[in-house]
C-alpha cells in the first residue's frame, strides 16, 4: 500500500482563521463605536427622555429602599451596599442621587413607591426584589431603542438590578 503524498504546507493564515478574525473585528467595531454624535435630533430627544425616565425610575427605587430601611433599620448591613449602587445609577442617568421629596412627580413608567412599610422583613426584601426585577426587565427592553453609549449604560444598570433582585431573594430565604 503506497503512502499518501505529504500534505501541502501552507504559508500564512488559513481561510477559516481569516474569516473568524474578520467576523471578530466586525463585532468589536460594532460594539465600540462610542460616538453617538451622528444621531438625528429626534433620537437625541428620545435618548434624553429615556435618560430622564431612567433617573426617575432609579429615584423611585431609592425611595423604596429608604422606606424599607426606615421601617427595618436592622436590614441596613444588607441593604446599604445595594442602596449605594442605586444612588450611583441615579447619578449616572443625571438624577440627584438623593431621595426626592414627596412632591416630586415621577414618570408614569416608574415603579410605584410604597405608601406603607411591609409587615415583615421578609416581605420588605421580597418587595425590593420584585421592584428591582421589574425595573431591570423594563430597562432591558428599553435599551433596544437607544443609541450606543446610553444603551450600554442601561444594559449595565439592568444587569446590576437583576443581580440586586437575586441577592435580595437569597437574603429573604
Amino acid at each position: 500500500m503506497p503512502f499518501p503524498p505529504p500534505p501541502r504546507t501552507l504559508l500564512g493564515p488559513r481561510r477559516r482563521s481569516l474569516l473568524l478574525s474578520a467576523a471578530g473585528a466586525a463585532l468589536l467595531v460594532g460594539c465600540s463605536t462610542g460616538d453617538d454624535s451622528g444621531t438625528t435630533g429626534g433620537s437625541e430627544s428620545a435618548a434624553e427622555l429615556a435618560r430622564a425616565r431612567a433617573a426617575a425610575d432609579s429615584e423611585t427605587l431609592l425611595r423604596h429602599y429608604d422606606t424599607v430601611l426606615a421601617a427595618y433599620p436592622t436590614l441596613a448591613p444588607r441593604l446599604d451596599p445595594l442602596r449605594a449602587e442605586v444612588v450611583r445609577h441615579t447619578t449616572a442617568f443625571g438624577g440627584t442621587g438623593s431621595t426626592p421629596s414627596a412632591t416630586t412627580t415621577a414618570s408614569p413608567s416608574t415603579t410605584a413607591s410604597p405608601t406603607a412599610a411591609p409587615a415583615t422583613e421578609g416581605d420588605a426584601l421580597a418587595g425590593l426584589a420584585a421592584a428591582e426585577r421589574t425595573l431591570a426587565d423594563r430597562r432591558a427592553k428599553a435599551l433596544l431603542d437607544l443609541p450606543g453609549e446610553l444603551a450600554r449604560l442601561l444594559a449595565s444598570v439592568a444587569a446590576a438590578g437583576a443581580a440586586h433582585a437575586y441577592l435580595l431573594t437569597e437574603s429573604a430565604q
